[in-house]
């Protein structure tokens, strides 16, 4: 039987690749991405039941999150480095169980090089990178030798650990990249200068890595084939590098995109789907090698596409493997509605990881906790009802119902999603719409007796023999006592995102947080022309990346549509705008409106509306923002209505989502709040 015949629907995806000896079951790569495990004193049995999960779930080959090979390559004292050999025995805990699921599992090589956060950093020369604190010691001649084999060493341990091979990180801005790339290496030895020299480095780590390991052993080259910073890495110097690293030993290359510091974004969430794979392509016939392409491919659909027209030869997916273990069996399956997919908000993992957190996933917040919070059958069969079909009720009603209790679900709206439904209609937020389909699948398949249209009372649930009422009832957005707050000019946000009100051409905005945010982006987009974040061309366009590769580094002149509004936006703290907002996207969404000429005001202390606009006063001056609408962000206060005539007659009543607490629009905290709890009722 062949593989289209076996899997009709992604015939491409689902068929097996032949590396050397080893043949992996299908094109999917779980790409590398540090979630904290890795970091565990002891035995890693934590890291080994996330990736087991995922071995379970189908995945072709895993590699994991980046390992020093040695000290100085620490991204963070105390990091994950692979350097002896009881540290090889602690990665037996992560190597048996894949393999006893049944996978294939790689350990990623990773030397941070200038972005070490720590004073030991080292790096072909001495400059500081703009993000890290720590100046880096130039390496010695000699400590470029310790370096290579210290690489060569850790990829034996990592045989040694039971590994099927290894990745050597080369992109990302970390020390391989560093070598590469002329501005960040000015050395006048072997490993500096001319571009044959820099490229040295690298290529002699995979050629004594090769020697060291046998032919049989897997090894992934990481190779930044888009640097997208100024003074890169030319396309030439990319295909030069890619046919020595192939000549050298590697079995696999993959596509590396943007080092840590370039100011284009490259994996959130307003960034399409699949919006790099024609870089990859590009390499396609310059190498042998199989070629793995990235960033933003987290459907089935899409990879496919991928493949089929032949931008590479493997799909590497970090994050929706994150969201969703199963994402391979389901697509096998034919499942795509079932998939839970990742939404590339990176609040919980790579927000996380950057605040020191273990890393997991906001519409899938077992990720990372799969010894800990675990989902089984009830041994007491419960009836409750949930109140509120927001990211909180949705997470907990599933959860339960899948569990065995019997849950029926109110909803006033009409609609499931609660405030998902706003956010998702901000443009660069379309993939928000992938969680409320996965949710109406598992409302489905889990059996919730969904009630929408149903605005119940106190009454309603009294009486009616329910073991516990959830209240997840969400927000009331917050009143604020201005003179003129009634003008006919003022809105909410809810007014704005939710009921569509007619918005005029000036607007002030006040407040600043995540909501102010999401209503100046919507706003100041036309609505008439898609959002760049769902046309590659536009948003390439926008973000200044030069699709022919004619720049070193491929940066181009940005090209921004015009605002559709003028708009100012206004916070009483002095502050950065917009500095709560996620520590890795945060930047995107300041930059998106600076590029729209958004006028942005801190320091403001709020006087009164009128027909002229929003009076205020900065810096004890006073100032009118001229504008035909003001739109109040000014936070949210709990909806808790119906707690307390619901524990006064004696019910079970707990409080989870914006009921809780009201703080911003928090899906991560509901959504969390809402499977723990159904876990463990």
């Amino acid at each position: 039987m062949t593989s289209a015949d076996s899997h009709p629907a992604y015939p491409h995806l689902l068929s097996p690749l032949q590396v050397g000896s080893v043949t992996i079951p299908n094109r999917v790569l779980m790409g590398s991405m540090h979630v904290g495990l890795e970091d565990d004193v002891g035995p890693l049995k934590k890291m080994g039941a996330y990736f087991a999960r995922r071995a379970e779930g189908g995945v072709g080959l895993i590699v994991t999150g980046g390992i020093a090979p040695n000290i100085d390559g620490q991204v963070k004292p105390f990091a994950a480095k692979l350097t002896n050999r009881w540290e090889a025995f602690k990665h037996r805990y992560v190597t048996g169980p894949v393999h006893d699921a049944g996978g294939l599992i790689a350990m990623q090589i990773l030397h941070a090089g200038r972005y070490a956060y720590h004073p030991l950093a080292v790096a072909p020369s001495s400059i500081k990178s703009p993000i890290s604190m720590f100046r880096p010691r130039a390496l010695s001649k000699r400590g470029v030798e310790r370096t290579i084999r210290a690489f060569v060493r850790c990829g034996e341990l990592a045989k040694t650990a039971g590994y099927d091979g290894v990745e050597v990180m080369g992109s990302e801005g970390y020390l391989i990249n560093e070598f590469i790339v002329e501005k960040t290496n000015k050395r006048g030895d072997g490993y500096g200068g001319a571009y044959a020299a820099r490229m040295r480095f690298p290529v002699e780590i995979v050629r004594r890595m090769r020697e060291a390991v046998g032919p049989d052993f897997i090894i992934v080259y990481r190779l930044s084939m888009l640097d997208l910073v100024k003074n890169g890495s030319s396309w030439e110097q990319i295909v030069e590098l890619a046919k020595a690293i192939e000549a050298a030993g590697a079995s696999i290359i993959n596509t590396g995109i943007g080092w840590h510091e370039a100011r284009v974004p490259t994996i959130a969430t307003m960034v399409p789907r699949a919006a790099y794979t024609w870089v990859t392509a590009r390499l396609k016939g310059e190498v042998q090698i199989p070629l793995v392409t990235s960033n933003r491919i987290n459907m089935p659909e899409t990879a496919e596409d991928v493949l089929a027209r032949g931008d590479a030869d493997m799909i590497s997916m970090a994050r929706p493997l994150l969201a969703d273990p199963d994402w391979v069996k389901k697509a096998a399956a034919q499942d795509a509605a079932g998939i839970n997919t990742c939404i590339a908000c990176n609040q919980a993992c790579l927000d996380h990881i950057f605040q020191n957190k273990r890393a997991t996933c906001l519409v899938n917040p077992l990720a990372c906790y799969e010894t800990e919070v675990v989902v089984e059958p009830t041994a007491t069969k419960k009836t409750i009802a949930v109140v509120g079909a927001g990211p909180a009720g949705l997470a907990f009603s599933t959860t339960a119902a899948s569990r065995g209790h019997a849950v029926t679900l109110f909803d006033k709206s009409a609609v499931i999603g609660g405030q998902f439904n706003m956010a998702r209609k901000v443009p660069g937020k379309e993939e928000f719409d992938e969680t409320i389909r996965y949710f109406t699948t598992m409302i489905e398949r889990t059996g919730v007796d969904l009630q929408l249209g149903t605005a119940v009372t106190a009454d309603d649930l009294i009486g009616k023999g329910y073991d516990a009422v959830i209240i997840a009832t969400g927000v009331h957005p917050r009143r604020i006592d201005l003179p003129g707050i009634d003008h006919d000019k003022v809105l909410s946000y809810v007014d704005v995102l939710a009921g569509g009100a007619e918005v005029g051409k000036a607007v002030a905005i006040i407040g600043a947080g995540g909501i102010g945010f999401d209503v100046a982006e919507f706003l100041a987009h036309d609505h008439e022309h898609a959002s760049p974040s769902l046309d590659v061309d536009a948003y390439l366009a926008e973000w200044g990346v030069d699709k022919t590769m004619e720049t070193p580094g491929g940066l181009t002149k940005p090209k921004t549509a015009p605002a559709a509004r003028d708009i100012t936006m206004c916070q009483r703290g002095e502050s950065k705008m917009g500095g709560k907002l996620g520590k890795t996207t945060g930047w995107i969404h300041r930059q998106s409106l600076k590029k729209k000429d958004v006028t942005m005001l801190t320091g403001v202390s709020y006087q009164r509306i009128d027909d002229d606009g929003l009076h205020i006063l900065r810096g004890g001056e006073p100032m009118t923002i001229p504008c035909d609408t003001v739109v109040v962000c000014a936070g949210q206060i709990p909806a808790r209505e119906l707690v307390a005539p619901l524990k006064a007659s004696g019910l079970t009543v707990h409080l989870i989502g914006g009921a809780d607490e009201a703080a911003e629009l928090d899906a991560k905290r509901a959504i969390d709040q809402g499977t723990r709890l159904a876990a463990s009722i």
